[in-house]
């Protein structure tokens, strides 16, 4: 006959007697292992969703702008390059809230909008907006819209596929939801608004899908003669240029190894602390383990039955956690995505590989460290359990302290010594818990000390980057080519006297293991007054953001090539700009056009602390002044405030869970000699000088070692995740003030956890040392 079990009926009675314990362990795993899930549920939604809006919603292939409207025979000729066309015409309007909204009206064949909120317009005088550009400026379904003395009521908030990220030209460094957006109209307002200025816009398709981003680039080029031919281009943007369409692609899935790391990290530290209150458990119960055994409870029947409580509080963790992750936690994460990104409407999908990292990979984990400690323990004699004796090393004499030193001070010594295991999980802890809310609330000082870097790195007050009309990109010569080349040279002359010209080029960085991204190389004229330089025939410098994005120091090479040809190029650094807030190279002038066939007198731009009125609006491709330079700050702050305010609770969270489960471990552990020393009188004051005054220093210590070793690593950490996430570079920037709200934060909140111990302490009996007297 099969022996029951007895040791079921104390699994429950165990983890009830222990609940504060437990409680504060299945908290912090719920918290962690539900916004990892939903991160994770909400991330695969979001790229699913992104990837199936350029077959849902009919995304273009590229679009051109022209000077004047397509004739039918001239879309006929287009045409038979194996592509459909489709008019995308639009009129920009400044609404009266500061913003430029681009207008299009209803589409049907191409681009669709996905309707997020509200109704489409249906009569004149009503209007869609785009959904992330409405919340950034608390528009909302109802409210009216104003240009001027015309007023619009908006019925929708919709997503255009075509500007997921809002750009308004596709060669802005950063995208401004806030001051740009897009709308849709119904048709016949849309014909009242073509009395105004109208952009004549035409979005393609292929009849027949390229194979490769290379053929693409071959059939865009082709493609683009061949309009050329028949009108006038102003701008051309193949969809793999267009920032707009690609950016939110490439920006989505590349925080996920980051947050899975985080995880793990997190997750093994928990398990640490699980089983030093498991091997606290096993010592408090060790008399009763050493009966079991000695009554022929095998080593297995007991390793498993310690393996319950840890597996099941693990196992409900990752349940419950799966089921917040899905609901609560996931909308949180979609809507950190939608504060960031135009995206369409998304529908959950089932993610098998969050509920493996999440549910399986935890009690793995789990598992195995608990195995381990609990294999070590149990091969112990019962006798060994029964004299209390689980140490596997050979008793040593106490470490001879000086009399000389005060008994308080000799006993905490000794409580140091003998909780050291748990002491050093402890500061794991607490660093691990720093390191997230350093990170937090790092990034408003960063974004705010970078703005004011802007504004004093400035060169001068306005960059204009001209750009070359894609009309003028043919090998044919005619009349109207030339006509159209006489037109270009005057547009970009300039009468004003503080101009000074620059050449431009654009290369891309493809370093393994970064992200790619172009950069902006300079041609400056001899003795340039807005670029502190004196650059002789070979000088290239690169400036300080450069240098620190990618390592690099005087006399390194930088590597840069074309960015859909396999033409590149070399460049050994000679000098570094003291300039923090934009990756660019400098040369020469002349230099740049002959390394790059430009020609002697052609140039890219202009220098200038003065407004230039008088260029031609065709010909100027950006304008970089202090508000185009502000945009990433501000984009920042809208799509990443939420989120640093989740990770200081989460860091929080995280601090107080470590400190309350170890201290309290630590006073349970020494429960016997507490009870003893009440018996001999000490108050319970006294006591928690002896027992929480130890912890006090290592939280404190910990505390502030943490500083500048989190420091360091947040130093390293974000520069590796600004060159595999993010284009760029925001210099690292730490306000004093961050490390005392840290420090000030953990005081607080380990003050709180220490009178929860003052009141353990004193809750635990006298009759304790008798019962157990050995």
């Amino acid at each position: 006959m099969k022996r029951k079990n007895p040791l079921r009926r104390r699994i429950f009675r165990e983890i009830m007697g222990d609940k504060g314990k437990y409680l504060v362990i299945f908290i912090l795993m719920i918290a962690t292992i539900s916004f990892i899930s939903g991160y994770l549920v909400a991330d695969g939604s979001m790229i699913k969703a992104y990837k199936d809006s350029f077959k849902k919603y009919k995304v273009e292939d590229g679009h051109f702008v022209t000077e004047e409207a397509l004739t039918k025979v001239a879309k006929r000729h287009i045409e038979k390059e194996g592509v459909r066309l489709y008019n995308l015409s639009y009129v920009e309007k400044e609404a009266t809230l500061g913003a430029t909204v681009r207008m299009y009206s209803m589409r049907t064949t191409v681009n669709l909008a996905c309707l997020m909120e509200g109704a489409y317009p249906a009569k004149q005088g009503e209007i869609a907006i785009d959904r992330m550009f409405a919340d950034n400026n608390q528009l909302s379904v109802g409210d009216y819209l104003t240009f001027g003395a015309e007023k619009y009521k908006i019925t929708g908030l919709v997503a255009l596929p075509d500007y997921s990220a809002l750009f308004e030209n596709s060669n802005d460094t950063m995208f401004d939801a806030m001051k740009f957006g897009v709308a849709v109209v119904n048709r016949d307002e849309f014909l009242a608004l073509s009395k105004e200025k109208r952009t004549n816009c035409y979005s393609w398709q292929w009849l027949e899908a390229s194979k490769n981003e290379k053929e693409e680039k071959t059939r865009c080029d082709a493609l683009m003669k061949v309009v050329n031919g028949q009108v006038e281009l102003t701008d051309y943007v193949p969809r793999i240029m267009n920032q707009a369409i690609n950016f939110t692609g490439e920006d989505l899935g590349n925080d996920r190894a980051m947050m899975i790391v985080l995880f793990y990290i997190i997750m093994i530290i928990l398990a640490f602390v699980f089983a030093l209150t498991t091997s606290n458990t096993i010592e408090k119960e060790a008399g009763v383990i050493g009966t079991l055994k000695a009554s022929g409870f095998t080593a297995r029947e007991l390793i498993s039955h310690y393996l319950v409580a840890p597996t099941f509080v693990t196992l409900i963790s990752a349940v419950i956690g799966n089921i917040l992750g899905y609901t609560v936690l996931k909308g949180v994460c979609v809507d950190m995505y939608y504060g960031s990104y135009s995206l369409p409407t998304y529908v959950t999908v089932w993610n098998l590989e969050a509920f493996v990292l999440t549910t399986i990979v935890p009690i793995l984990m789990m598992l195995c460290i608990h195995l381990f400690l609990l294999s070590r323990k149990m091969r112990l004699s019962p006798l060994l359990f029964l004299r209390r004796d689980l140490s596997r090393k050979k008793k040593k004499r106490a470490a001879n302290l000086s009399p000389a030193i005060p008994f308080f001070s000799r006993f905490r010594l000794r409580v140091l010594l003998q909780n050291r295991f748990h002491y050093v999980v402890l500061f794991l802890g607490i660093m691990i818990s720093y390191l997230l809310l350093m990170f937090g609330m790092m990034l408003p000082s960063i974004l705010d000390h970078y703005q004011n870097k802007i504004q004093e790195n400035m060169f001068c007050k306005y960059q204009y980057l001209l750009k070359m009309p894609p009309s003028l990109n043919t090998d044919e010569f005619s009349m109207d080519t030339l006509f159209r080349y006489m037109k270009f040279a005057k547009g970009v002359q300039t009468k004003h006297k503080q101009a000074e010209k620059f050449s431009a080029y654009t290369l891309q960085t493809y370093e393994p293991n970064v992200m790619a991204e172009d950069i902006l190389i300079y041609g400056l004229e001899p003795k340039s007054k807005y670029v502190p330089l004196d650059l002789s025939k070979d000088d290239v410098v690169i400036t300080r953001a450069y240098a620190q994005k990618f390592s690099l120091k005087t006399g390194d090479r930088i590597r840069l090539k074309e960015k859909y040809e396999d033409t590149r190029y070399s460049f050994r650094i000679t000098g570094i700009l003291p300039y923090d807030t934009g990756l660019y190279v400098f040369m020469s002038r002349s230099h740049l056009n002959k390394v790059f066939d430009l020609g002697d007198d052609m140039f890219g731009g202009y220098f200038s602390n003065e407004k230039l009125t008088d260029l031609d609006e065709d010909y100027v491709g950006s304008i970089i002044d202090l508000d185009a330079l502000t945009k990433v700050c501000r984009q920042l702050k809208l799509s990443m405030g939420e989120l640093m305010y989740l990770v200081d609770v989460f860091a929080m969270l995280i601090f107080v869970v470590m400190i309350y489960i170890l201290s309290k471990t630590i006073i349970e552990k020494n429960a016997q000699s507490i009870s003893m020393a009440k018996i001999l009188g000490y108050s319970g004051k006294e006591i928690a000088r002896l027992y929480l005054m130890p912890t006090s220093f290592v939280v404190i210590g910990s505390m502030i070692l943490s500083l500048p070793i989190c420091d360091r690593g947040i130093r390293y950490i974000w520069q590796e995740m600004m060159k595999s996430k993010m284009k760029g570079w925001l210099p690292v920037y730490m306000d004093f003030s961050v490390y005392g709200k840290m420090l000030l934060l953990g005081i607080v909140a380990y003050g709180v956890v220490a009178l929860l111990e003052m009141r353990k302490i004193s809750k635990v009996p006298m009759d304790l040392a008798l019962k157990n007297a050995e």
